[in-house]
């Protein structure tokens, strides 16, 4: 009955549920409209990234450098103002990383950015107390930091030769083969107790070379080859512990006319610059003592010096300090004498050819 009469109130309610049902309505169908689309979402992504796989495969990088640099240039500036809007409106400030600048109006060059980044700072004052070493004397024109050589009573920083005081560091120095100086092995030398190895080992605390720029006019110019024989040899120790005699009795018998000045089959004065001798030879026979890593002596760097190729017996890493691929001859076993290429030893080309590629190597190390 209640129904029927139009004075009756509807109930608080019924009117409100009536109300809503509209909204609620809506509601559903915008978060299906929302779910949908969030299903496709992942599509439309693969979508596009095919896109963009395609676009590049197609773009011609060599024709369109100018278009990728200005692409990448205007992200930097998009993001470079995008952090330095960021740091303006937020007061926040942003880590930036230290730029270097080469530069001759006032910039910072890379040596003093070097000098400085490397610095360290000593509690010791070098000046007034300087490191004191002991057991032998001063052969470098500096140190690093004030330093003392000599034979001083005062407790020493460190010393040649395995020390006797507590405190004090072991020194190890020697530019012979661990093969006659069995100490010289860098393993055995850190059981013995020395705690700074040098040697000729590039394994050492202190790699100590024959070679130096100050000492070698490496860079002189080639003389003229005017020697009837081929090569030159100065070989003295006739007992080395490698089969360096038996490749240069080898390369005799293979008639390959060779002037010995050293003490193994001497045919020519030794009383003779060596370097100066070696300059009128298109080869030089630089036979080391024992085929040990990195033990290269100045039989190798004369060679060099002279413009004289280097046919070498010794470090088996010996292309490691060839200026130049295929600028040296390696003797690696003894079968490898037979395997010379004489003809090619004889001919004038190839020996210029060989020296052309060391000084053009040597003058890019030098610069």
């Amino acid at each position: 009955m209640s129904l029927l009469n139009p004075n009756h109130r509807p109930s608080r309610l019924t009117t409100t549920s009536d109300h809503h049902l509209p909204s609620t309505s809506s509601s559903s169908s915008s978060h299906n409209s929302r779910k949908k689309w969030s299903n496709l979402l992942p599509l439309f992504l693969v979508l596009v990234f095919i896109a963009e796989i395609s676009f590049l495969g197609r773009l011609d990088l060599s024709k369109n450098a100018d278009l990728l640099n200005s692409w990448t240039e205007s992200f930097y500036q998009f993001t470079t103002s995008s952090v330095s809007s960021y740091s303006v409106d937020s007061g926040n400030s942003v880590d930036e990383d230290p730029v270097l600048e080469v530069s001759g109006d006032g910039g910072e060059s890379c040596e003093e950015w070097l000098e400085r980044v490397d610095s360290v700072v000593y509690v010791r004052d070098f000046k007034k107390d300087p490191v004191l070493v002991t057991g032998a004397d001063q052969e470098w024109r500096s140190c690093a930091v004030e330093c003392k050589f000599g034979f001083d009573n005062k407790k020493a920083d460190a010393a040649f030769g395995l020390p006797h005081v507590a405190g004090t560091a072991g020194v190890l120095r020697s530019m012979e083969s661990a093969q006659y100086y069995p100490e010289n092995n860098i393993a055995l030398a850190r059981r013995k107790g020395y705690n700074i190895i040098m040697t000729t080992s590039l394994s050492s605390d202190v790699p100590v070379g024959y070679f130096s720029w100050a000492e070698y006019d490496i860079m002189g110019p080639v003389q003229p080859k005017s020697e009837k024989a081929l090569a030159a040899a100065f070989i003295s120790n006739c007992a080395a512990r490698n089969f360096r005699l038996q490749a240069l009795e080898g390369l005799e018998k293979a008639n390959i006319k060779i002037d010995s000045y050293g003490g193994c089959h001497r045919n020519r004065d030794g009383n003779v610059n060596k370097v100066e001798a070696l300059k009128r030879y298109k080869f030089s026979l630089a036979f080391e003592n024992s085929n040990e890593e990195d033990y290269v002596t100045e039989k190798f760097f004369q060679s060099l010096v002279a413009g004289s190729i280097p046919v070498v017996v010794g470090a088996p890493n010996i292309q490691d300090f060839a200026p130049a691929p295929g600028s040296i001859l390696h003797i690696k076993e003894l079968k490898d004498v037979w395997k010379l290429d004489y003809g090619s030893l004889r001919n004038c080309g190839f020996a210029e050819i060989q020296i052309s590629k060391s000084r053009t190597h040597l003058e890019k190390r030098k610069a």
